[in-house]
Protein backbone atom coordinates (compact mmCIF):
# COMPACT_ATOMS: atom_id res chain seq x y z
CA UNK A 1 0.00 0.00 0.00
CA UNK A 2 1.12 3.56 -0.43
CA UNK A 3 2.21 5.99 2.26
CA UNK A 4 -1.08 7.81 1.71
CA UNK A 5 -2.94 4.67 2.67
CA UNK A 6 -0.75 4.17 5.73
CA UNK A 7 0.15 7.53 7.22
CA UNK A 8 2.27 5.89 9.91
CA UNK A 9 4.57 4.25 7.37
CA UNK A 10 8.20 5.27 7.63
CA UNK A 11 11.18 4.92 5.34
CA UNK A 12 13.33 1.96 6.37
CA UNK A 13 16.52 3.97 6.19
CA UNK A 14 15.29 6.38 8.84
CA UNK A 15 17.37 5.82 11.96
CA UNK A 16 15.54 7.37 14.87
CA UNK A 17 14.98 6.84 18.53
CA UNK A 18 13.18 3.57 17.83
CA UNK A 19 16.36 1.89 16.59
CA UNK A 20 18.62 -0.19 18.80
CA UNK A 21 18.59 -3.71 20.18
CA UNK A 22 16.09 -3.07 22.99
CA UNK A 23 13.74 -1.26 20.63
CA UNK A 24 14.03 -4.18 18.21
CA UNK A 25 12.89 -6.51 20.97
CA UNK A 26 10.17 -4.13 22.17
CA UNK A 27 8.54 -4.18 18.74
CA UNK A 28 7.18 -7.65 19.56
CA UNK A 29 5.08 -6.11 22.34
CA UNK A 30 3.31 -3.62 20.08
CA UNK A 31 -0.44 -4.38 19.85
CA UNK A 32 -0.43 -4.80 16.05
CA UNK A 33 2.44 -7.28 16.21
CA UNK A 34 0.84 -9.21 19.07
CA UNK A 35 -2.36 -9.50 17.01
CA UNK A 36 -0.37 -11.00 14.12
CA UNK A 37 1.33 -13.45 16.51
CA UNK A 38 -2.05 -14.65 17.80
CA UNK A 39 -3.26 -15.05 14.22
CA UNK A 40 -0.12 -17.10 13.50
CA UNK A 41 -1.19 -19.61 16.14
CA UNK A 42 -4.64 -19.82 14.55
CA UNK A 43 -3.09 -20.37 11.10
CA UNK A 44 -0.80 -23.17 12.28
CA UNK A 45 -3.50 -24.97 14.22
CA UNK A 46 -5.52 -26.67 11.42
CA UNK A 47 -2.64 -28.15 9.40
CA UNK A 48 -2.08 -31.28 11.51
CA UNK A 49 -5.81 -31.82 12.04
CA UNK A 50 -6.24 -32.69 8.36
CA UNK A 51 -2.76 -34.22 8.13
CA UNK A 52 -0.52 -35.89 10.72
CA UNK A 53 -3.04 -36.06 13.58
CA UNK A 54 -5.74 -37.41 11.28
CA UNK A 55 -3.27 -40.04 10.03
CA UNK A 56 -2.59 -41.23 13.59
CA UNK A 57 -6.32 -41.44 14.30
CA UNK A 58 -6.95 -43.47 11.14
CA UNK A 59 -4.00 -45.77 11.78
CA UNK A 60 -5.26 -46.45 15.31
CA UNK A 61 -8.68 -47.22 13.84
CA UNK A 62 -7.00 -49.83 11.56
CA UNK A 63 -7.83 -48.03 8.31
CA UNK A 64 -5.78 -49.59 5.52
CA UNK A 65 -2.57 -47.80 4.46
CA UNK A 66 -3.77 -47.23 0.89
CA UNK A 67 -6.72 -45.19 2.11
CA UNK A 68 -4.55 -43.28 4.59
CA UNK A 69 -2.13 -42.41 1.78
CA UNK A 70 -4.92 -41.08 -0.42
CA UNK A 71 -5.97 -38.70 2.36
CA UNK A 72 -2.87 -36.64 1.54
CA UNK A 73 -4.96 -35.21 -1.33
CA UNK A 74 -7.13 -33.25 1.10
CA UNK A 75 -4.23 -30.80 1.36
CA UNK A 76 -4.65 -29.65 -2.25
CA UNK A 77 -6.38 -26.36 -1.24
CA UNK A 78 -3.11 -25.12 0.27
CA UNK A 79 -1.39 -25.37 -3.13
CA UNK A 80 -4.13 -23.59 -5.09
CA UNK A 81 -5.33 -20.93 -2.67
CA UNK A 82 -4.24 -18.20 -5.10
CA UNK A 83 -7.16 -19.26 -7.33
CA UNK A 84 -9.79 -17.83 -4.96
CA UNK A 85 -7.62 -15.14 -3.37
CA UNK A 86 -9.26 -12.51 -5.67
CA UNK A 87 -12.56 -13.19 -3.86
CA UNK A 88 -10.96 -12.07 -0.61
CA UNK A 89 -9.63 -8.89 -2.25
CA UNK A 90 -12.80 -8.04 -4.19
CA UNK A 91 -15.73 -8.94 -1.93
CA UNK A 92 -17.00 -8.37 1.60
CA UNK A 93 -18.52 -11.15 3.70
CA UNK A 94 -22.23 -10.30 4.11
CA UNK A 95 -23.00 -8.57 7.42
CA UNK A 96 -19.59 -9.32 8.93
CA UNK A 97 -17.89 -7.16 6.31
CA UNK A 98 -20.22 -4.26 7.11
CA UNK A 99 -19.72 -4.62 10.88
CA UNK A 100 -16.01 -5.39 11.03
CA UNK A 101 -14.50 -4.34 7.70
CA UNK A 102 -13.34 -6.48 4.79
CA UNK A 103 -10.26 -8.15 6.32
CA UNK A 104 -11.66 -8.69 9.81
CA UNK A 105 -14.98 -9.86 8.36
CA UNK A 106 -13.20 -12.54 6.33
CA UNK A 107 -11.05 -13.50 9.35
CA UNK A 108 -14.06 -14.06 11.61
CA UNK A 109 -15.98 -15.89 8.87
CA UNK A 110 -13.14 -18.32 8.08
CA UNK A 111 -12.40 -18.95 11.77
CA UNK A 112 -16.04 -19.77 12.55
CA UNK A 113 -16.18 -22.02 9.48
CA UNK A 114 -12.91 -23.63 10.57
CA UNK A 115 -14.18 -24.36 14.08
CA UNK A 116 -17.39 -25.93 12.75
CA UNK A 117 -15.46 -28.06 10.21
CA UNK A 118 -13.03 -29.30 12.91
CA UNK A 119 -15.86 -30.33 15.22
CA UNK A 120 -17.76 -32.06 12.40
CA UNK A 121 -14.60 -33.93 11.33
CA UNK A 122 -13.83 -35.01 14.89
CA UNK A 123 -17.16 -36.73 15.39
CA UNK A 124 -17.03 -38.84 12.22
CA UNK A 125 -16.01 -42.50 12.10
CA UNK A 126 -13.00 -43.17 9.82
CA UNK A 127 -13.97 -46.85 9.47
CA UNK A 128 -17.73 -46.58 8.93
CA UNK A 129 -17.79 -43.18 7.17
CA UNK A 130 -14.45 -42.60 5.41
CA UNK A 131 -16.04 -40.29 2.84
CA UNK A 132 -17.48 -38.12 5.60
CA UNK A 133 -14.02 -37.93 7.15
CA UNK A 134 -12.55 -37.01 3.77
CA UNK A 135 -15.14 -34.27 3.31
CA UNK A 136 -14.51 -32.94 6.81
CA UNK A 137 -10.73 -32.91 6.29
CA UNK A 138 -11.18 -31.16 2.94
CA UNK A 139 -13.42 -28.49 4.51
CA UNK A 140 -10.85 -27.95 7.27
CA UNK A 141 -8.13 -27.52 4.62
CA UNK A 142 -10.27 -25.10 2.57
CA UNK A 143 -11.14 -22.96 5.59
CA UNK A 144 -7.53 -23.06 6.75
CA UNK A 145 -6.14 -22.05 3.34
CA UNK A 146 -8.62 -19.17 3.13
CA UNK A 147 -7.67 -18.05 6.62
CA UNK A 148 -4.02 -18.04 5.50
CA UNK A 149 -4.92 -15.76 2.56
CA UNK A 150 -6.69 -13.28 4.83
CA UNK A 151 -4.08 -13.37 7.60
CA UNK A 152 -1.27 -12.71 5.11
CA UNK A 153 -3.14 -9.74 3.65
CA UNK A 154 -4.06 -8.43 7.10
CA UNK A 155 -0.44 -8.68 8.30
CA UNK A 156 0.99 -6.89 5.26
CA UNK A 157 -1.61 -4.09 5.47
CA UNK A 158 -1.70 -3.62 9.25
CA UNK A 159 1.96 -3.48 10.25
CA UNK A 160 4.17 -0.45 10.02
CA UNK A 161 7.03 -0.90 7.56
CA UNK A 162 9.47 -1.33 10.48
CA UNK A 163 7.23 -4.00 12.06
CA UNK A 164 6.91 -6.35 9.09
CA UNK A 165 9.90 -8.60 9.81
CA UNK A 166 9.15 -8.76 13.54
CA UNK A 167 5.53 -9.56 12.76
CA UNK A 168 6.58 -12.37 10.45
CA UNK A 169 9.07 -13.75 12.98
CA UNK A 170 6.38 -13.85 15.66
CA UNK A 171 3.88 -15.28 13.18
CA UNK A 172 6.23 -18.13 12.20
CA UNK A 173 6.98 -18.97 15.84
CA UNK A 174 3.29 -18.97 16.77
CA UNK A 175 2.47 -20.99 13.64
CA UNK A 176 4.88 -23.71 14.79
CA UNK A 177 3.36 -23.67 18.27
CA UNK A 178 -0.11 -24.02 16.73
CA UNK A 179 1.05 -27.02 14.71
CA UNK A 180 2.53 -28.55 17.88
CA UNK A 181 -0.73 -27.97 19.78
CA UNK A 182 -2.87 -29.67 17.10
CA UNK A 183 -0.30 -32.41 16.55
CA UNK A 184 1.41 -33.75 19.64
CA UNK A 185 -0.94 -31.72 21.88
CA UNK A 186 -4.16 -33.29 20.58
CA UNK A 187 -2.63 -36.80 20.55
CA UNK A 188 -1.55 -36.44 24.19
CA UNK A 189 -4.97 -35.05 25.09
CA UNK A 190 -6.68 -38.04 23.47
CA UNK A 191 -4.42 -40.39 25.45
CA UNK A 192 -5.31 -38.54 28.64
CA UNK A 193 -9.03 -38.87 27.87
CA UNK A 194 -8.52 -42.63 27.53
CA UNK A 195 -6.84 -42.74 30.95
CA UNK A 196 -9.83 -40.88 32.40
CA UNK A 197 -12.12 -43.61 31.05
CA UNK A 198 -13.71 -41.78 28.12
CA UNK A 199 -14.99 -44.43 25.64
CA UNK A 200 -12.47 -45.10 22.88
CA UNK A 201 -15.10 -44.29 20.23
CA UNK A 202 -15.44 -40.75 21.61
CA UNK A 203 -11.90 -39.69 22.55
CA UNK A 204 -10.92 -38.34 19.14
CA UNK A 205 -14.12 -36.35 18.88
CA UNK A 206 -13.37 -34.67 22.21
CA UNK A 207 -9.77 -34.10 21.12
CA UNK A 208 -10.91 -32.35 17.95
CA UNK A 209 -13.46 -30.36 19.94
CA UNK A 210 -10.61 -29.09 22.12
CA UNK A 211 -8.72 -28.10 18.95
CA UNK A 212 -11.80 -26.24 17.68
CA UNK A 213 -11.90 -24.28 20.95
CA UNK A 214 -8.27 -23.26 20.34
CA UNK A 215 -9.45 -21.45 17.20
CA UNK A 216 -10.84 -18.99 19.72
CA UNK A 217 -7.31 -17.54 20.05
CA UNK A 218 -7.45 -16.27 16.48
CA UNK A 219 -11.11 -15.26 16.79
CA UNK A 220 -10.27 -13.15 19.85
CA UNK A 221 -7.40 -11.51 17.94
CA UNK A 222 -9.68 -10.74 14.98
CA UNK A 223 -12.33 -9.12 17.16
CA UNK A 224 -9.96 -6.85 19.10
CA UNK A 225 -7.87 -5.92 16.03
CA UNK A 226 -8.32 -2.75 14.02
CA UNK A 227 -9.26 -2.94 10.36
CA UNK A 228 -6.30 -1.89 8.16
CA UNK A 229 -6.54 1.67 6.86
CA UNK A 230 -7.10 2.59 3.23
CA UNK A 231 -9.78 0.06 2.32
CA UNK A 232 -10.87 0.47 -1.31
CA UNK A 233 -14.33 1.87 -1.96
CA UNK A 234 -16.86 -0.76 -3.00
CA UNK A 235 -19.34 0.03 -5.73
CA UNK A 236 -22.24 -2.18 -4.76
CA UNK A 237 -23.92 -1.78 -8.11
CA UNK A 238 -21.01 -3.43 -9.87
CA UNK A 239 -21.41 -6.94 -11.22
CA UNK A 240 -19.79 -9.28 -8.67
CA UNK A 241 -18.09 -11.50 -11.26
CA UNK A 242 -16.80 -8.46 -13.12
CA UNK A 243 -15.31 -7.11 -9.91
CA UNK A 244 -13.58 -10.44 -9.13
CA UNK A 245 -12.22 -10.68 -12.67
CA UNK A 246 -10.94 -7.12 -12.60
CA UNK A 247 -9.27 -7.79 -9.25
CA UNK A 248 -7.47 -10.88 -10.56
CA UNK A 249 -6.37 -9.16 -13.79
CA UNK A 250 -5.41 -6.01 -11.90
CA UNK A 251 -3.23 -7.97 -9.49
CA UNK A 252 -1.26 -9.49 -12.39
CA UNK A 253 -1.17 -6.32 -14.43
CA UNK A 254 -0.07 -4.05 -11.59
CA UNK A 255 2.82 -6.35 -10.73
CA UNK A 256 4.01 -6.99 -14.28
CA UNK A 257 4.01 -3.25 -15.02
CA UNK A 258 6.74 -2.67 -12.44
CA UNK A 259 10.38 -2.11 -13.45
CA UNK A 260 12.41 -5.36 -13.50
CA UNK A 261 9.23 -7.42 -12.96
CA UNK A 262 10.67 -10.53 -14.65
CA UNK A 263 13.88 -10.34 -12.58
CA UNK A 264 11.80 -9.97 -9.40
CA UNK A 265 9.76 -13.08 -10.26
CA UNK A 266 12.93 -15.07 -11.01
CA UNK A 267 14.40 -13.94 -7.71
CA UNK A 268 11.27 -15.11 -5.86
CA UNK A 269 11.65 -18.54 -7.49
CA UNK A 270 15.41 -18.91 -6.97
CA UNK A 271 16.28 -17.25 -3.66
CA UNK A 272 15.26 -20.24 -1.48
CA UNK A 273 16.14 -22.83 -4.12
CA UNK A 274 19.44 -23.92 -2.53
CA UNK A 275 17.62 -24.48 0.76
CA UNK A 276 14.90 -26.56 -0.93
CA UNK A 277 17.40 -28.45 -3.11
CA UNK A 278 19.24 -29.72 -0.02
CA UNK A 279 16.18 -29.98 2.22
CA UNK A 280 14.34 -32.46 0.04
CA UNK A 281 16.96 -35.13 0.84
CA UNK A 282 18.31 -34.24 4.30
CA UNK A 283 16.15 -36.87 6.01
CA UNK A 284 17.17 -39.57 3.54
CA UNK A 285 20.81 -38.50 3.92
CA UNK A 286 20.79 -38.87 7.71
CA UNK A 287 19.26 -42.35 7.52
CA UNK A 288 21.53 -43.41 4.66
CA UNK A 289 24.78 -42.60 6.47
CA UNK A 290 23.76 -44.74 9.46
CA UNK A 291 21.56 -42.85 11.94
CA UNK A 292 18.31 -44.44 13.11
CA UNK A 293 14.94 -42.73 12.78
CA UNK A 294 14.54 -42.22 16.53
CA UNK A 295 17.80 -40.27 16.83
CA UNK A 296 16.99 -38.07 13.85
CA UNK A 297 13.39 -37.42 14.90
CA UNK A 298 14.42 -36.63 18.47
CA UNK A 299 17.01 -34.08 17.41
CA UNK A 300 14.77 -32.47 14.77
CA UNK A 301 11.67 -32.25 17.00
CA UNK A 302 13.58 -31.08 20.06
CA UNK A 303 16.75 -29.13 19.35
CA UNK A 304 15.75 -28.32 15.77
CA UNK A 305 12.38 -26.89 16.84
CA UNK A 306 14.04 -24.59 19.37
CA UNK A 307 16.71 -23.50 16.86
CA UNK A 308 14.02 -22.64 14.31
CA UNK A 309 12.12 -20.50 16.83
CA UNK A 310 15.26 -18.61 17.84
CA UNK A 311 16.30 -18.23 14.20
CA UNK A 312 12.92 -16.74 13.32
CA UNK A 313 13.27 -14.02 15.94
CA UNK A 314 16.90 -13.44 14.90
CA UNK A 315 15.71 -12.93 11.33
CA UNK A 316 13.21 -10.35 12.56
CA UNK A 317 15.92 -8.46 14.43
CA UNK A 318 18.23 -8.48 11.40
CA UNK A 319 15.54 -7.24 9.03
CA UNK A 320 14.55 -4.48 11.44
CA UNK A 321 18.11 -3.32 12.12
CA UNK A 322 19.44 -3.43 8.54
CA UNK A 323 18.23 -2.40 5.06
CA UNK A 324 16.24 -5.12 3.30
CA UNK A 325 18.87 -5.66 0.59
CA UNK A 326 21.58 -6.20 3.22
CA UNK A 327 19.33 -8.57 5.15
CA UNK A 328 18.71 -10.61 1.99
CA UNK A 329 22.47 -10.88 1.38
CA UNK A 330 22.99 -12.14 4.93
CA UNK A 331 20.15 -14.66 4.58
CA UNK A 332 21.37 -15.89 1.19
CA UNK A 333 24.96 -16.39 2.33
CA UNK A 334 23.87 -18.14 5.54
CA UNK A 335 21.65 -20.54 3.57
CA UNK A 336 24.53 -21.27 1.22
CA UNK A 337 26.97 -21.91 4.08
CA UNK A 338 24.52 -24.11 6.00
CA UNK A 339 24.38 -26.56 3.10
CA UNK A 340 28.14 -27.03 3.35
CA UNK A 341 27.66 -28.12 6.97
CA UNK A 342 25.93 -31.23 5.59
CA UNK A 343 29.03 -31.98 3.52
CA UNK A 344 30.97 -31.85 6.80
CA UNK A 345 28.37 -34.18 8.37
CA UNK A 346 28.87 -36.65 5.52
CA UNK A 347 32.61 -36.61 6.28
CA UNK A 348 32.00 -37.02 10.06
CA UNK A 349 29.60 -39.94 9.60
CA UNK A 350 27.54 -41.27 12.52
CA UNK A 351 28.26 -38.73 15.24
CA UNK A 352 25.31 -37.52 17.33
CA UNK A 353 27.14 -34.38 18.45
CA UNK A 354 27.90 -33.44 14.85
CA UNK A 355 24.31 -34.16 13.78
CA UNK A 356 22.95 -32.00 16.59
CA UNK A 357 25.16 -29.10 15.48
CA UNK A 358 24.19 -29.65 11.83
CA UNK A 359 20.46 -29.61 12.60
CA UNK A 360 20.82 -26.51 14.80
CA UNK A 361 22.63 -24.63 12.02
CA UNK A 362 20.17 -25.80 9.36
CA UNK A 363 17.06 -24.81 11.33
CA UNK A 364 18.51 -21.57 12.68
CA UNK A 365 19.75 -20.24 9.32
CA UNK A 366 16.70 -21.55 7.45
CA UNK A 367 14.35 -19.68 9.78
CA UNK A 368 16.38 -16.48 9.38
CA UNK A 369 16.14 -16.82 5.59
CA UNK A 370 12.42 -17.51 5.68
CA UNK A 371 11.54 -14.47 7.83
CA UNK A 372 13.69 -12.08 5.77
CA UNK A 373 12.44 -13.48 2.46
CA UNK A 374 8.80 -13.21 3.54
CA UNK A 375 9.46 -9.63 4.66
CA UNK A 376 10.63 -8.98 1.09
CA UNK A 377 7.54 -10.60 -0.44
CA UNK A 378 5.38 -8.54 1.90
CA UNK A 379 7.10 -5.39 0.63
CA UNK A 380 6.21 -6.36 -2.95
CA UNK A 381 2.49 -6.50 -2.10
CA UNK A 382 2.03 -2.77 -1.90
CA UNK A 383 -1.34 -2.27 -3.60
CA UNK A 384 -4.18 -2.32 -1.03
CA UNK A 385 -6.67 -3.59 -3.60
CA UNK A 386 -4.55 -6.65 -4.51
CA UNK A 387 -2.67 -7.63 -1.34
CA UNK A 388 -4.27 -11.06 -0.81
CA UNK A 389 -4.06 -12.05 -4.49
CA UNK A 390 -0.48 -10.88 -5.02
CA UNK A 391 0.78 -12.46 -1.80
CA UNK A 392 -0.87 -15.80 -2.59
CA UNK A 393 0.58 -15.74 -6.11
CA UNK A 394 4.10 -14.88 -4.93
CA UNK A 395 4.14 -17.57 -2.26
CA UNK A 396 2.91 -20.11 -4.83
CA UNK A 397 5.71 -19.00 -7.14
CA UNK A 398 8.25 -19.31 -4.33
CA UNK A 399 7.12 -22.93 -3.88
CA UNK A 400 8.17 -23.77 -7.46
CA UNK A 401 11.76 -24.29 -6.30
CA UNK A 402 10.61 -26.60 -3.52
CA UNK A 403 8.14 -28.66 -5.53
CA UNK A 404 9.51 -28.78 -9.07
CA UNK A 405 13.11 -27.61 -9.36
CA UNK A 406 14.26 -29.58 -6.31
CA UNK A 407 12.71 -32.79 -7.67
CA UNK A 408 15.99 -33.53 -9.51
CA UNK A 409 17.94 -33.73 -6.24
CA UNK A 410 17.80 -37.52 -6.07
CA UNK A 411 19.39 -37.92 -9.48
CA UNK A 412 22.20 -35.50 -8.59
CA UNK A 413 22.89 -37.18 -5.23
CA UNK A 414 23.01 -40.60 -6.84
CA UNK A 415 25.64 -39.44 -9.32
CA UNK A 416 27.80 -37.35 -6.97
CA UNK A 417 27.64 -38.89 -3.49
CA UNK A 418 26.61 -37.00 -0.38
CA UNK A 419 29.63 -34.75 0.23
CA UNK A 420 29.71 -33.40 -3.32
CA UNK A 421 25.90 -33.24 -3.52
CA UNK A 422 25.62 -30.74 -0.68
CA UNK A 423 28.45 -28.69 -2.19
CA UNK A 424 26.42 -28.56 -5.41
CA UNK A 425 23.33 -27.45 -3.49
CA UNK A 426 25.38 -24.61 -1.99
CA UNK A 427 26.34 -23.48 -5.50
CA UNK A 428 22.62 -23.47 -6.36
CA UNK A 429 22.40 -20.28 -4.28
CA UNK A 430 24.52 -18.34 -6.78
CA UNK A 431 21.80 -17.58 -9.40
CA UNK A 432 19.56 -16.07 -6.72
CA UNK A 433 22.42 -13.99 -5.33
CA UNK A 434 23.31 -12.81 -8.85
CA UNK A 435 19.73 -11.60 -9.39
CA UNK A 436 19.85 -9.94 -5.97
CA UNK A 437 22.95 -8.01 -7.09
CA UNK A 438 21.20 -7.08 -10.36
CA UNK A 439 18.08 -5.81 -8.58
CA UNK A 440 20.19 -3.83 -6.14
CA UNK A 441 22.12 -2.21 -9.00
CA UNK A 442 18.85 -1.35 -10.78
CA UNK A 443 17.59 0.54 -7.74
CA UNK A 444 14.83 -1.97 -6.96
CA UNK A 445 15.21 -1.66 -3.20
CA UNK A 446 15.32 2.14 -3.33
CA UNK A 447 11.99 2.00 -5.16
CA UNK A 448 10.54 -0.21 -2.41
CA UNK A 449 11.77 2.26 0.20
CA UNK A 450 10.17 5.13 -1.67
CA UNK A 451 6.85 3.25 -1.67
CA UNK A 452 7.04 2.59 2.07
CA UNK A 453 8.30 -1.00 1.85
CA UNK A 454 10.47 -2.55 4.55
Amino acid sequence: MTDAARPDARRPDARDEDDGFLASLAVYLRPRVLIVILLGFSSGLPLALSGATLTIWMAEAKVNLTTIGLFALVGVPYNFKFVWAPLVDALDVPLLGRWLGRRRGWLVFTQLLLAVAIVWLGFQDPVLSPWHVALGAFLVACASATQDIVVDAFRVESLDTREQAAGMAGYVAAYRVGMLASGAGVVLLVAWFEVLGVPRADVWGWGYLAAALMVGVGLFASLIAKEPAGEPVIKHEENVFKRIGETAVGAFGEFLSRPSAVAILLFVVLFKFCDAFAGVLTGAFVIDIGFDKAAYAGIVKGVGFAAALIGGFAGGLIARALPLSTSLWIAGILQMASNLVFSWQAWMGVDLGALTLTIIIENFTGAIGTVIFVAYISALCGDRAHTATQYALLTALAAVGRTFLASSAGFVAQETGWMLFFAVTALAALPGLAILAYLQARGHFRQLEAQGGP
